[in-house]
């Protein structure tokens, strides 16, 4: 017989279970939160650890910085590192970040080694979860990388090492420090409050690497000044002093830029991460090597010397066929030949091994400082003090040759010797140990890609050809015949040369418009095209516009 529930149920027997769909999807949903929340507490995990790991670098660059006010700035961990990284970039990636980025290659390259930093110091904080000590170690050993960058420097001092390995060290025990306490298994009764202490000290941790670092940044700053040393330079007054270069020299035309480059508009193509300052006080120019007199002179001493003006068109070899890289200045000098001549130069030797007080070199023929031209040993530009990224206190510059081959910036060093046996910055990198400037010319008004009305149409530009001058400008629209530009009135040899072109009837349609020039010898500028690797670019500039 079966039991009856009350209202006609029918009941179980005390062994016997049915199944209960309502169960199982509660389990089934238990399970599903528990993986949540298990891959919640792995992302949480994750990014913790990232955070630590970023704060321990913080905390590591922040000591570095603050260890360099004491070791010079060149010796701080970001700066000995990107140093080192310029170094070792191969010709054809300098080439491109310069073609690329102009005079902002440097604030690109110090983002790649922030960035790169902070890729690293995230990826090993949570390494540091799971295997800290290894962590730990990886973290002091890139403070020892960033402290053999620093040392290895050509003007490097044993102190340097300081910065980067104190860093690495700090760096490494924060990170162990805040790791090990985010591991801590809290008594439940006290885990929000241990958790909002861990949370409060990786804050405080930050915030003390934010103060530390920029403080460190901003002593350096302070200590290393020179500002108020150039604004006490009194320049002396010049042998000769030039006349103006009479308004002729520059065609009236709008959009074409001056005579004079502006000195904070003058390029700077260099490989200095961090511009050198230089106190006036402490500047010493050694010349020395194959001479018979070798001797130093301070900067009080070369304000002694014989000062003359001279104005000088400046050309980087990396300046591709119309580029940027060129600038016109009035430089106020010492001649450089006297100072040779009192060494005694010995016969046979015919480079000059020049080297700036970050270390860069740069071989100048011994012939170009003697034949005449008017080389020198500048400390003025368009009538003022060079301003430290131009090469304050001094710099040298030799008319006729691409600045990689006589331009040195920040000067402290004249070696007298031989090509044969000596090797410039530059030569093991592909360029060649000589590069006189080539023939150029360029078209800036229009701009490529304009739209101008149809009718008359005004041309302008600039050309040169330092030390040989520049003899004739043509214009050429759509492989037609080449044209004779309007040449303005010439400076000097040194100097580039401006020119304009009135285009009559310039019907609608788009049109190609190329430039050449004849240098003062009468040779023309050469049509094959060239990189800028060995010795310059060539070929001829050309734009396109659009009349309408």
């Amino acid at each position: 017989m079966s039991e009856q529930q009350p209202g006609g149920g029918r009941g179980t027997g005390a062994g016997v279970s049915e199944p209960d769909p309502g169960g199982e999807e509660a389990e089934r949903e238990s399970g599903s939160a528990a993986a949540k929340k298990r891959s919640g507490a792995r992302g949480g995990r994750i990014a913790w650890g990232a955070i630590v790991g970023l704060v321990a670098a913080g905390a590591g660059l922040g000591i570095g910085e603050l260890v360099a006010v004491a070791t010079g700035e060149a010796s701080a961990p970001v700066t000995a590192v990107g140093n080192w990284a310029i170094s070792i970039t191969p010709t054809w990636l300098e080439q491109f970040a310069i073609r690329n980025f102009g005079s902002n290659d440097k604030n690109v390259l110090l983002t790649g080694v922030y960035t790169t930093i902070a890729l690293g110091a995230a990826a090993n904080g949570v390494f540091a979860r799971y295997r800290v000590n290894i962590a730990s170690i990886l973290t002091a050993a890139f403070g020892v990388v960033g402290a053999i960058a620093a040392v290895t420097r050509p003007t490097s001092h044993t102190d340097w090492l300081l910065p980067s390995l104190l860093a690495g060290l700090a760096a490494a025990l924060v990170l162990r420090w805040l790791t090990i306490w985010s591991l801590k298994e809290p008594d439940p009764a006290a885990e929000s409050g241990e958790r909002r202490r861990f949370v409060l000290g990786t804050l405080g941790t930050a915030a003390g690497a934010l103060v530390t670092g920029y403080g460190g940044n901003a002593w350096i700053e302070k200590r290393y000044d020179v500002a108020s040393a150039r604004a006490k330079v009194e320049l002396p007054t010049p042998a000769t002093v030039l006349p103006k270069p009479p308004a002729s020299v520059h065609p009236n035309v709008s959009g074409l830029g001056p005579f004079f480059t502006p000195t904070s508009e003058f390029y700077r193509v260099d490989t200095a991460l961090v511009v050198p300052r230089v106190d006036p006080r402490d500047w010493k120019l050694k010349i020395h090597g194959m001479v018979d007199r070798p001797f130093e002179i301070t900067f009080d001493e070369l304000l002694s010397y014989r000062f003359e003006e001279h104005d000088l068109t400046l050309t980087c070899v990396s300046n591709e066929v119309g580029g940027p890289y060129v600038g016109n200045a009035r430089w106020l000098g010492t001649p450089l030949a006297p100072l040779l001549r009192r060494a005694g130069v010995h016969r046979g030797a015919d480079m000059l091994l020049s080297t700036s007080t970050d270390g860069m070199t740069i071989g100048s023929p011994v012939e170009a400082v003697l034949d005449g031209r008017q080389a020198m040993l500048a400390i003025a530009m368009n009538g003022d003090v060079l301003p430290t990224q131009n090469g304050f206190p001094c710099r040298m510059l030799i008319p006729g040759l691409y600045g990689y081959v006589s331009a040195t910036k920040w000067v402290v060093d004249l070696n007298v010797t031989t090509f044969a046996s000596s090797d410039a910055y530059w030569t093991p990198r592909g360029y060649s140990p000589q590069a006189p400037v080539k023939t150029a010319s360029r078209i800036e008004v229009p701009k490529t890609g304009a739209k101008v009305p149809a009718g008359t149409v005004v041309l302008a530009g600039t050309a040169w050809a330092t030390h040989r001058g520049v003899a004739a400008v043509e214009v050429q629209i759509d492989d037609g015949a080449w044209q004779e530009a309007k040449l303005a009135t010439a400076d000097t040899p040194d100097t580039w040369r401006q020119w304009s072109y009135e285009w009559a009837n310039a019907s609608k349609g788009s049109h190609k418009i190329k430039v050449r020039a004849t240098d003062g010898t009468g040779d023309l500028q050469t049509s094959a095209v060239q990189g800028v690797v060995p010795n310059g670019s060539t070929g001829y500039h050309g734009i396109t516009v659009e009349v309408s």
